[in-house]
C-alpha cells in the first residue's frame, strides 16, 4: 500500500515547520503537502531546547515553541495542521529514497511517493562512541539534538541537584548547556580541546570576556593541552571510568553510571551528569550516489534545487551558494534553516520567477544575562571595540579591504540591525585604526546611508555574477517592437470577433 501527494518534507526540524507555513501561506490545497518525521511531535523551535527548556523555573515546554513562534509568526500546534489539510506522519523513520522513481520506504513498509521532496533532514549530534571513547552510552551521558534529549538532561539535573556536571565541547551546546546546568546549582566543569571557547567563531580576546564570566559564574575550565588530530577524541578523553555495580533507573532504561571523567592527562573529574556537545553530522545518507554532495552536505543552486530537478534541500543538510562569501558553504544555524525554508518552497511556486537566495550568514547565542550577534564572515584582518569590563562590545572583520563579518555583545535592536545592514553592504575601510576609533558608530553610519540600486544581473551555473549593461538604444527598440505587437493584437482580434 501507498500514499501520493504533491510535495512531501522529509524531516520534521525548524525547516519543515517553516517551510509548511509558506506552503500555506500560498494556498495550496488540502492533501498536497505531506511533512515525514521520526520525531513524536510536529516541528519546534529547536533552540528553545538548550535555553527556556532546561530553566528550573517557567521552563518553556511544548506546544509553546512550536513552529513557527521563533520569527514572531503561528504557532503551528497539531491542530494547525489539521485544519490545512497538511498530513503530519510523525514518529516514522524512512528506510529509502528512490528519487528517480520519488518514493520513499518508511519503516512501516509503506510506500510515499511526490512530485516535489524537499529534503529537511537536518543533522545528527556527534558520539563519543565516534572517537573510541568508552562509556559514553551510559546514563547519565547525554546529548543535546531532540526533545527527548532535552527531556532526559532535565530528569538528571533535577536527580543530580548541587552534583557535578561536566561538559564535554565549547561550542553552541557546550556553553548554553554549561550556562544552564549553573542555573540549575550544578558545579560545572568545561572540557575542550581548542585554545578558547566558540573557536570557530570568537577571537581569543571575545573569548576571553566570556571564559572570564563563566567564571564568575562558578564554571571551571580543563585547558586540554594535546593536539586535537582529525577530530580524534582519544587526544582529549581516555575513557570513562564505570561503577559495574552502581545502576542507573529511569523510565526507559537500567544501566551503568559515569562516576568520572579521565583525561589523558592523567587527572580526573568527578562526574554525576555528562553533556556532551562535539559537533554534528548532517543526514545525508540516503542519498549518497543519488544527488550531489558537497562539503559535508547536498549540494544545490541559489533556488535551493539540488542535482535532480525535483529535490529541494535546505537547513543544516544543504550546501548552498553564499552570494556575499562568493562560494558555496553548509550553514549550521537556525536563522539559515528558516530562511532557506521558505525561499525553496517560494521557488518551488513562483518557479523562474525567484530570484537567487541571498542570505547574510547570521548567527546569536543569549546565556546567562549576556546576548550577542554576528553576522557575515570572520575572514581577515579583526579590529575590536567597546568596553571588554562588561559594557557593549564587538569586532569588525576586514578582507581586502572591506567590511566582511561583524560581532556584537550587549546592543539593542537598532544597534544590531545596524551591523548587519553594514556587514550586507561591505563598505570600504581604508584606516583600520579609525575604524577602531570609531566602533560602533561606523556601523551606525554606514546604515543609514542608502544602498546602491544593484544592476540586473545573470548568475551563470557556475554562480558568478555577471553584470548587464543596458543601453538607451536595446530600450528604444524594446519599445517600439511591444508598441507593433500589441497593434497587431488588437487588428487581429477584431477581425477573429467579426468572423
Amino acid at each position: 500500500m501507498g500514499r501520493a501527494f504533491v510535495y512531501v518534507i522529509l524531516g520534521g526540524g525548524v525547516a519543515a515547520g517553516y517551510a509548511a507555513l509558506e506552503f500555506s501561506k500560498r494556498g495550496i490545497s488540502h492533501g498536497e503537502l505531506c511533512i515525514i518525521s521520526e520525531e513524536s511531535v510536529p516541528p519546534y523551535e529547536r533552540p528553545a531546547l538548550s535555553k527556556g527548556f532546561l530553566l528550573p523555573e517557567a521552563p518553556a515546554r511544548l506546544p509553546s515553541f512550536h513552529t513557527c513562534v521563533g520569527a514572531n509568526e503561528e504557532r503551528l500546534t497539531p491542530e494547525w495542521y489539521k485544519e490545512h489539510g497538511i498530513e503530519l506522519v510523525i514518529g516514522t523513520q524512512v528506510k529509502s529514497v528512490d528519487v528517480r522513481r520519488k518514493t520513499l520506504l518508511a519503516g512501516s513498509g509503506e510506500t510515499i511517493s511526490y512530485k516535489v521532496l524537499i529534503i529537511a533532514t537536518g543533522a545528527r549530534a556527534l558520539k563519543l562512541e565516534e572517537f573510541g571513547v568508552k562509556g559514553s552510552d551510559s546514563g547519565n551521558v547525554c546529548y543535546l539534538r531532540d526533545l527527548a534529549d532535552a527531556n532526559r538532561l532535565v530528569d538528571l539535573m533535577e536527580s543530580s541537584s548541587g552534583g557535578n556536571a561536566i561538559v564535554i565541547g565549547g561550542g553552541y551546546i557546550g556553553m548554553e548547556c554549561a550556562a544552564s546546568l549553573v542555573i540549575n546549582r550544578m558545579n560545572v566543569t568545561m572540557v575542550f580541546p581548542e585554545e578558547h571557547c566558540m573557536a570557530r567563531l570568537f577571537t581569543p580576546k571575545i573569548a576571553s570576556f566570556y571564559e572570564e564570566f563563566y567564571k564568575s559564574k562558578g564554571v571551571k575550565k580543563v585547558d586540554v593541552k594535546f593536539f586535537w588530530n582529525n577530530m580524534n577524541f582519544e587526544w582529549l578523553l581516555s575513557c570513562f571510568r564505570q561503577n559495574k555495580f552502581c545502576t542507573f533507573l529511569n523510565r526507559e532504561n537500567i544501566g551503568s553510571m559515569v562516576t568520572a571523567v579521565n583525561l589523558r592527562d592523567g587527572s580526573s573529574l568527578p562526574a554525576d551528569v555528562v553533556v556532551v556537545g562535539i559537533g554534528i553530522r548532517p543526514n545525508k545518507s540516503l542519498f549518497e550516489g543519488q544527488l550531489t554532495l558537497e562539503k559535508g552536505g547536498i549540494k544545490v543552486n541559489g533556488k535551493m534545487q539540488s542535482s535532480n530537478s525535483s529535490v529541494y534541500a535546505v537547513g543544516d543538510v544543504a550546501t548552498f551558494p553564499v552570494k556575499v562569501f562568493g562560494e558555496s558553504r553548509r550553514l549550521e544555524h537556525v536563522d539559515s534553516a528558516r530562511k532557506s525554508a521558505r525561499h525553496a518552497v517560494t521557488a518551488i511556486m513562483e518557479r523562474n520567477q525567484v530570484d537567487e537566495f541571498d542570505y547574510l550568514p547570521f548567527f546569536y547565542s543569549r546565556i546567562f544575562t549576556l546576548s550577542w550577534q554576528f553576522y557575515g564572515d570572520n575572514a581577515g584582518d579583526v579590529v575590536h571595540f567597546g568596553d571588554f569590563s562588561g559594557g557593549t562590545f564587538g569586532a569588525y572583520w576586514v578582507r581586502k579591504g572591506q567590511l566582511v563579518g561583524s560581532f556584537l555583545e550587549g546592543g539593542t535592536k537598532e544597534e544590531y540591525e545596524a551591523i548587519a545592514k553594514a556587514t550586507r553592504q561591505k563598505p570600504e575601510v581604508e584606516d583600520l585604526a579609525e575604524l577602531e576609533r570609531q566602533g560602533l558608530g561606523f556601523a551606525l553610519t554606514v546604515s543609514q546611508k542608502p544602498q546602491p540600486s544593484s544592476p540586473p544581473h545573470d548568475v551563470t551555473s557556475s554562480g558568478i555574477v555577471q553584470e548587464r549593461p543596458m543601453y538607451a538604444f536595446h530600450a528604444t527598440v524594446g519599445v517600439v517592437v511591444a508598441a507593433s505587437i500589441a497593434a497587431f493584437a488588437y487588428r487581429y482580434g477584431r477581425k477573429r470577433r467579426r468572423w
